[in-house]
């Protein structure tokens, strides 16, 4: 199976990326079928040379049935690049506690019970000092 992922380059503490077709079973800096592009995560997002791809190459791979990493993928996507649309990640945030031990979510439901409870009687204080004003009031 082909896949179009990132191959790092670059030094210590300055990472370059080669976008590459290659063989799903090959490691990640070894051969290659062909580059495609590059990514160079140092520049501002809104630098043009931050990732630059051969799109017409691109959706031919896409096409012969390379199937993009995660992250390769979101950049076709942004790129507007043909095909690359069913890759989408699907990625979507756990919530806060989901994957806790039962102590755990034990310790978070109490807290917020404690927050609710704080709530609600900052809620009652305010309505009744409400009440005192207008009794002072009339």
């Amino acid at each position: 199976m082909l896949k179009i992922r990132l191959s790092r380059g670059g030094r210590t503490n300055l990472p370059f990326y080669r976008i590459l077709v290659t063989n799903s079973t090959s490691p990640r800096d070894s051969k290659f079928l062909e580059k495609v592009g590059t990514y160079n995560p140092l520049l501002a997002d809104d630098k043009e040379n931050r990732v630059t791809i051969d799109k017409e190459r691109i959706e031919h791979w896409l096409s012969m049935g390379a199937q993009p990493s995660e992250r390769v993928a979101g950049f076709l996507i942004a790129l507007g690049v043909k095909g690359a649309e069913k890759y989408k990640p699907d990625f979507a945030p756990k919530a806060k506690g989901s994957n806790l031990k039962k102590k755990a979510a034990a310790k978070v439901a109490k807290e917020k019970e404690a927050a609710a409870e704080a709530a609600a009687a900052k809620a009652a204080e305010s309505a009744e000092a409400v009440e005192v004003v207008a009794d002072a009031v009339a």
